[in-house]
């Protein structure tokens, strides 16, 4: 008999660290801010339609994202609320298949309008004869948040055994994705094949989200603030090692797909650094103000992670119908008018997450498929936005995703036959 749980049922919340909510909030905050600063479109002094990515042309641009590169925090984050609702899930008779199958749905449905959106546009420049470069610039930016799927979808597959494997033997679990992480940039780097590098998704994601499995078990709390500010430092020299003596880029944006050691080092420093600022994250959180944000872009996280860059590129594109309000890129005048498209970007955010975060729900499932199909459900939702984070967004992959994205779901919510507890 199938054990699945209605994902409506209340949560186990006696664990929750209200802190780990704020910090996944400004996590995405910063990856809106950092995206607006990369998109560069305006009129050059001529009057022609310009595209660039002024922030990474800036001097100081490697250096900031030793700090501004937050992905690996987002995954410890993730492995926190992982392990924590695994737990919940177990605790009230739920099984792994039932587990992932939510997980997977969590990620897909929200996914699956944007990836028909961009099916439908495509399909429509190609027929209305659209300038193909300026069709394929905006198309690259609206792919580029879509790694996050393939790279969170599998450490949701592996929640059950990676809970478990930490639970068993925690030092061994995560020496052994070291030593895996440490093997595939060796291999890639030493054979120049970059697509080998992307099987460190098996390996570098996996073990930062461990990390939050360390978090949850308490283990930063038992140290004291000089230990984990020793451990952010000792971490970040490791960085500066090996990026000056090894293969890898200055730049922790280069070094996100394929993922490299670096991230880990990176995942190390936050995580530390993080259990630091507990205290301070806390406090915030005791003012009305801070939850009342954390709650209300908590809710639709997705939404405005994956419909950001959407949104800037279309505000982008608005302007230049403006006399004067799209200037040059990386110009002062480009520089001043940031905080304003922010806010303009903010405010149709907003808007569109109200319709779009219903499709965030689950609602109530009916009792979850086979396991086989769960399998091939997840194959599904897992191949389009791997084959777009190695590949780039184009009119095949966006048309394939929404037709695979559309089938994953309806496995996923279809009535088994299966009885339910």
């Amino acid at each position: 008999m199938s054990t699945d749980v209605s994902p409506a049922a209340v949560p186990d919340l006696s664990r929750r660290d209200q802190t780990l909510d704020l910090a996944r909030v400004a996590a995405v905050f910063l990856v809106v801010v950092v995206h607006l600063l990369q998109v560069g479109v305006g009129r050059d002094p001529d009057g022609v339609i310009v595209s660039s990515r002024p922030a990474e042309a800036q001097p100081w641009f490697d250096a900031a994202t030793w700090v501004g590169q937050i992905m690996p925090l987002f995954f410890v984050v993730g492995g926190f609320a992982s392990a924590a609702g695994w737990a919940s899930w177990t605790a009230r008779g739920g099984d792994a298949a039932g587990f992932v199958r939510t997980r997977i749905l969590r990620l897909v449905q929200p996914a699956l309008p944007l990836f028909g959106l961009v099916a439908v546009i495509l399909l429509g420049a190609r027929v209305a004869g659209a300038d193909p470069a300026l069709v394929d610039a905006a198309v690259v930016g609206i792919g580029m948040p879509l790694w996050f799927l393939a790279a969170y979808l599998l450490c949701q597959l592996v929640v059950p055994v990676a809970v478990r494997a930490h639970e068993c033997a925690p030092r061994l679990s995560l020496g052994i994705l070291a030593l895996g992480t440490i093997a595939v940039d060796a291999l890639r780097f030493a054979t120049g094949v970059e697509l080998l590098g992307y099987l460190n998704m098996l390996f570098v994601w996996p073990l930062i989200q461990q990390l939050g499995f360390w978090y949850r078990d308490g283990w930063f709390d038992r140290r004291g603030i000089p230990t984990l500010l020793s451990g952010a430092g000792a971490a970040y020299l490791l960085l500066g090692a090996v990026v000056a003596w090894g293969p890898y880029s200055s730049s922790m944006l280069a070094n996100l797909n394929p993922p490299t050691l670096p991230l880990v080092l990176l995942g190390v420093a936050q995580a530390c650094l993080l259990r630091v600022a507990r205290p301070i994250l806390t406090a915030l959180m005791h003012t009305r103000p801070a939850r009342a944000v954390v709650f209300a872009m908590g809710s639709r996280l997705m939404t405005v992670y994956l419909w950001h860059l959407p949104v800037i590129l279309m505000v982008s594109g608005l302007a230049l119908l403006v006399p004067g309000a799209a200037p040059a890129p990386a110009s002062g005048e480009w520089w001043a008018t940031r905080p304003v498209l922010f806010l303009v970007v903010a405010a149709v955010l907003g808007a569109l997450s109200v319709p779009l975060a219903r499709v965030e729900s689950l609602g109530r499932l009916a009792p979850a498929p086979r396991p086989w199909l769960i399998g091939v459900a997840w194959l599904l939702a897992f191949l389009p936005p791997f084959a777009v984070t190695v590949a780039g967004m184009d009119t095949v992959l966006a048309v394939a995703g929404a037709l695979m994205f559309t089938a994953s779901v309806l496995i996923l919510r279809s009535r088994s036959g299966r009885t339910a507890r």
